[in-house]
């Protein structure tokens, strides 16, 4: 370690180069530490984190009670499989669940294996309850979508560089465009084979995109209407990231299962990942109610990790940390703030021409094309400025810090982005 601690940015860039897999383009810093809304490089240099690990780390960096529960847990059982029962495990589903309002919970790790865990479970349903023949069931999907990169999921990316040569695809999937209700509607009026609407609250991939305020609602009214599942991947968007508990909660700004989010747009099958552990482990979940899970039965669907006792264990204490400090809330509240201050700047600026979002899941669109680097410059500039944030779809950033900043560090950073964007008015 000691010797990993003494070499530079560069050299451990290299190594990277060297001797990793080329699939990502990240910044070019080389973080060594983390605690709250900030992060350090390995030469010492303090940074806001205005990513967040893609919204994983919205409790903060190394919240001492998610990391305790995980040192302790580590330190007891770390691993069962699922061919036995631990300790931990029950007690986390009973948790989850009555925090969400949902009967039952099956455990992934990652955010594209709970996609393809909804996929395997709504196409089930399907067939066994809806009554739909088999290979038949088809789900609606959203253009602009971002689920993951597995095989099923990017055949139904229009991601030419996540499908191009990854194929063949697999079908049973029907694009519409995003925040349409008459598109979905058509497609539901047109076939009766269609099992389930999977679709993002905000498409944060795509550039942060926020729907129609009753787009959610008016969509889960039409899946109701047709007996179609309504399936909200809130990989991204959940655990408080948006100013609600989950994103198709609308407005609601508590921090937990409330009467008003269950009749708002309850989804039928909801997945959570990354801030589900406050970004310390892998832990992901799908949550439905008995008429839904019950289609799955033992041996039919699993994982080695899912459900694990650390994984249990550091997720109840990341819930609670966003019940206890009230992130939900200040996350709506400094949102607000951004977007305000922000909108200040854009009205007379030729660099950036919008800020958009919702919550602390906020994008402000540079004045580009998407085949331009001014984005990408623009964060490296950042950069340098001591704040961390990374461009999407070539001339929009999106800017997602931890929900544990506060009102100071939230201005300060107000002033790095409009000081930097400065730099760049033509």
């Amino acid at each position: 370690m000691s010797v990993i601690e003494k070499v530079s940015s560069a050299s451990i860039i290299d190594l990277e180069n060297k001797y990793g897999a080329h699939n990502y383009h990240p910044l070019p810093v080389v973080l060594s530490r983390g605690e709250g809304v900030y992060v350090w490089d390995v030469e010492g240099k303090k940074y806001y984190d205005f990513l967040s690990a893609y919204s994983a780390v919205n409790q903060g960096h190394c919240h001492p009670k998610i990391v305790d529960a995980m040192m302790k847990q580590a330190q007891t059982l770390t691993l069962t499989s699922r061919a036995f029962y631990n300790d931990q495990l029950g007690p986390y589903e009973e948790y989850l669940t009555k925090y969400f309002g949902f009967d039952k919970v099956l455990p992934m790790n990652t955010g594209a294996e709970a996609v393809e865990t909804a996929l395997k479970l709504c196409r089930k349903w399907a067939y066994e309850v809806k009554g739909i023949a088999e290979h038949q069931a088809q789900i609606i999907v959203c253009d602009g979508n971002f689920h993951g990169r597995t095989t099923t999921i990017i055949s139904f990316s229009n991601d030419d560089n996540a499908r191009k040569n990854f194929g063949p695809y697999t079908e049973g999937f029907i694009k519409i465009p995003y925040d349409s209700i008459e598109a979905l509607e058509q497609v539901l009026q047109s076939s009766k084979n269609i099992a389930g609407f999977l679709v993002e609250p905000i498409q944060g991939e795509a550039g942060v995109y926020v729907p129609a305020d009753d787009y959610m609602m008016r969509a889960k009214a039409l899946c109701n209407q047709y007996n179609v599942l309504f399936i909200a991947d809130e990989v991204q968007t959940g655990i408080a990231r948006t100013g609600s508990l989950l994103a198709v909660c609308g407005n609601c700004n508590c921090e937990s299962h409330c009467e008003k989010q269950a009749t708002y747009a309850s989804p039928d099958i909801l997945i959570l990942g990354k801030a589900l552990s406050g970004g310390a482990y892998p832990v992901s979940a799908v949550l439905a109610n008995d008429n839904i899970m019950n289609v799955i039965k033992p041996g039919q669907h699993g994982s080695t990790f899912g459900g694990n006792p650390i994984a249990a264990a550091v997720a109840v204490a990341a819930l609670e940390v966003v019940r206890e400090e009230r992130l939900a809330e200040n996350a709506n509240r400094l949102g607000k703030i951004f977007r305000a201050e922000l909108g200040k700047y854009i009205e007379t600026s030729n660099i950036a021409t919008l800020v958009r979002g919702k919550g602390l899941l906020n994008a402000v669109v540079i004045n580009d094309t998407e085949e331009s680097d001014t984005a990408w410059n623009i964060c490296m500039a950042l950069r340098d400025n001591g704040l961390l944030a990374k461009p999407t779809h070539g001339n929009i950033i999106r800017f997602a810090p931890p929900l544990v900043m506060n009102d100071e560090q939230l201005l300060d950073c107000v002033s790095i982005i409009i000081k930097t964007l400065k730099q760049f008015e033509k």
